[in-house]
């Protein structure tokens, strides 16, 4: 079975712990889910926030300061004028001077994702109060974007349970969080940079489907048209990826659909990496398959960005952040490659 990023980071050989920074430092669900990814060696802390909130949080759980435990308050912290320094360098042009670079480093999001851009943090984890929105825009703006990545975009990791029915694998849905219509050169561009992340984060072979109401042709219209370029379009830029397209989700996922719809294919039936034509059909799938399918979704995972920023849901619990936590430093980890 595959491991899931808990499971795989303990298992995974590092010269140090990666130090992940907290937005929202003092939400209890925060505090509970970063304290349990340092006892269990996953990485450091940095919770980010007003410091006394902080140690209200912390004090429940009879959690101090130290040993892989760091609180910054922006209002006080003696890192503010340099990274009150970078933001004005990035923003400069958009209208920032000092004192608008003072306020925003203020702001714990722009905090936090700076504490990343300047290399004190190696990934930043936020959203279980702010919207995603938010979160995206603090990461593109002070992050930025991967020199090689056309767009940022999200997915989620799909794990069976016990629940889920036979023959059920892990996954990874692409995109199911952020990008609301992709062009063909976008998608051909999200699924390859969920190739790259399903090989991080899922340590196996992707095998990639792209998604559509159409398998090989049994419909004709604009939308399957989109799915059929973005699978040529990688396909030509990335010739030593599995990819198949256009297939319905039971011709990727079912093996005797498969063989019966798309005799020939090497990805169908046995696809792992499922490619959405629209963040309706993948916001939709990931859920019934959560619901209905008896799978462990983690996630929204950020992907396309220079260093790791990850948003969480705002239903979240504590062990969907140490989840979150755990994505976030092997994602360093690939980034440190």
């Amino acid at each position: 079975m595959t491991l899931t990023p808990t499971e795989l980071l303990q298992k995974t050989a590092r010269s140090r712990r990666a130090v992940i920074a907290m937005s929202e430092g003092s939400d209890p669900r925060i505090v509970e889910g970063a304290l349990a990814a340092r006892d269990l060696g996953l990485a450091d802390i940095i919770l980010v926030g007003p410091r006394a909130d902080i140690l209200a949080a912390l004090a429940p759980h009879g959690a101090v300061e130290g040993d892989g435990l760091a609180i910054h308050d922006p209002a006080g912290s003696p890192l503010s004028a340099d990274l009150s320094a970078a933001y004005l360098a990035l923003r400069a042009r958009k209208g920032a001077d000092q004192a608008k670079a003072d306020a925003a480093v203020r702001d714990p999001l722009v905090y936090a994702a700076l504490l990343v851009r300047e290399g004190h943090a190696d990934g930043t984890v936020g959203g279980a109060v702010a919207t995603t929105s938010d979160i995206v825009r603090a990461a593109i703006q002070m992050i930025g974007k991967a020199p090689d990545a056309a767009l940022v975009s999200s997915f989620f990791l799909m794990y069976p349970t016990a629940a889920a029915p036979e023959g059920a694998r892990a996954m990874l849905y692409s995109d199911s969080g952020l990008v609301i219509d992709p062009s063909a050169e976008e998608l051909a561009s999200i699924a390859a940079t969920s190739a790259t992340s399903f090989r991080a984060l899922m340590q196996d072979k992707p095998s990639i489907a792209m998604l559509s109401f159409s398998t090989k042709g049994s419909a004709r219209h604009p939308a399957v048209d989109k799915v059929t370029t973005a699978t040529a379009l990688l396909r030509t830029a990335h010739p030593d990826l599995s990819v198949d397209g256009e297939l319905q989700f039971d011709a990727a996922f079912v093996p005797a659909v498969g063989a019966s719809k798309a005799p020939g294919s090497d990805v169908a039936g046995i696809a792992n990496v499922m490619i959405f034509p629209n963040l309706d059909s993948g916001n939709i799938a990931y859920k019934i398959t959560q619901r209905l399918g008896g799978y462990t979704a983690i996630g929204p995972v950020l992907q396309g960005l220079a260093k790791p920023a990850n948003d969480l849901s705002r239903g979240c619990s504590a062990s969907d952040v140490t989840e979150i936590i755990a994505v976030t430093a092997l994602q360093s980890l690939e980034a440190r490659a």
